[in-house]
C-alpha cells in the first residue's frame, strides 16, 4: 500500500474530490494548509513597510491506495489539478508499513 499526499490549489478541493469518489477512492482526509514554493506569494504594504507574504493557502489530500491504483491516481490528481500556472503543487508517493482499522482491529488491506 502507499500513501498518496496531493497538495493542491483552494479552487481545486471540489473537482479533485468529485474526480477521486468518481474513481471509486473509498476515503481520503483533506486539509488546509500554507506552503510556500516557486510561486513566492506577494507584496503587501503594512504601517508603510513592504512585508512579503509567501505562506499561500493551499489544501492536501491524503490517501491510502493499494500499489495497483498509485498511478492511475496520481495521473488523475494531476489531470484535474492542473491549470498549468507556476503553484498548480505537487503529489507525493511514500510507502504504507501497516494499516490498523482501530475499531475492528483489521490490518492491510482490509483496514483501508
Amino acid at each position: 500500500m502507499k500513501v498518496i499526499t496531493a497538495i493542491v490549489r483552494p479552487e481545486k478541493l471540489e473537482p479533485l474530490k468529485e474526480a477521486l469518489f468518481k474513481a471509486k477512492v473509498s476515503g481520503m482526509t483533506i486539509s488546509q494548509v500554507n506552503g510556500c514554493g516557486n510561486q513566492h506569494g506577494w507584496k503587501e504594504y503594512y504601517r508603510g513597510s513592504e512585508v512579503l507574504l509567501n505562506m499561500l493557502p493551499k489544501v492536501k489530500f491524503m490517501l491510502v491506495v493499494n500499489d495497483e491504483d498509485v498511478e492511475r491516481l496520481v495521473n488523475l490528481i494531476c489531470d484535474t489539478a492542473a491549470t498549468g500556472e507556476v503553484g498548480d503543487g505537487k503529489v507525493f508517493v511514500t510507502p504504507v508499513e501497516q494499516v490498523v482499522r482501530i475499531r475492528t482491529r483489521e490490518t492491510g488491506s482490509d483496514a483501508v
